[in-house]
């Protein structure tokens, strides 16, 4: 494992921290929620980044990182589905980070999170929302990958948002997937 891979709980915080460089998002005091926290690498890299608090949402229980899960700056919610969540305060900014979920399902329940002028950083996993015909062993080719994220484009104006900028992750997913961040804000 690189030094690089080491940085964050997962390898997931690197991709994120890509997406805090290339859109220019600050997450110093913000605060923020995870929509499919896991074992925390998006966690991680928000609080490496300054954040003041970040809660912590995922269905599973018991997978957060010992170290994020101590954190005062963390707020556990497990056993959470991110579609049915509320918080007790607006979010400067959301994350998401979900597997087998469509962004047309999550997308809604995370801007319904924000306060006025917050932001949403979104990893898209073309897996996820390309119809089997698009897919070859579970991997998106790259070929197919553009009629793929033009439907996640419309899937973002459906739910009210406004893309305003994508990046193609530097990491790739499981099974060599790639994977893009999309950086969302309310339509207004």
């Amino acid at each position: 494992m690189s030094d690089d891979e080491a940085k964050y709980v997962t390898r997931s915080g690197l991709k994120l921290e890509h997406a805090l460089r290339t859109f220019e998002v600050d997450a110093a005091s913000a605060v923020c929620a995870d929509l499919g926290s896991h074992q925390g690498g998006f966690v991680d890299c928000l609080l490496a980044h300054g954040a003041a608090k970040v809660y912590a949402v995922d269905t599973s229980y018991g997978t957060l990182a010992w170290k994020l899960r101590n954190d005062p700056r963390v707020v556990v919610m497990e056993r959470t589905n991110a579609m049915h969540v509320t918080l007790p305060e607006p979010a400067d900014l959301v994350t998401i980070d979900v597997g087998w979920t469509r962004q047309r399902h999550v997308l809604p329940a995370a801007a319904a999170l924000l306060r006025p002028g917050g932001r949403i950083i979104s990893l898209v996993k073309p897996q996820y929302e390309a119809a089997e015909t698009e897919r070859t062993d579970g991997v998106v080719p790259e070929a197919n990958l553009d009629p793929v994220l033009s439907r996640v484009r419309i899937d973002v104006k459906e739910a009210g948002l406004r893309l305003l900028a994508e990046t193609r992750s530097p990491i790739r997913g499981g099974g060599g997937n790639a994977e893009f961040l999309f950086l969302l804000a309310p339509a207004e």
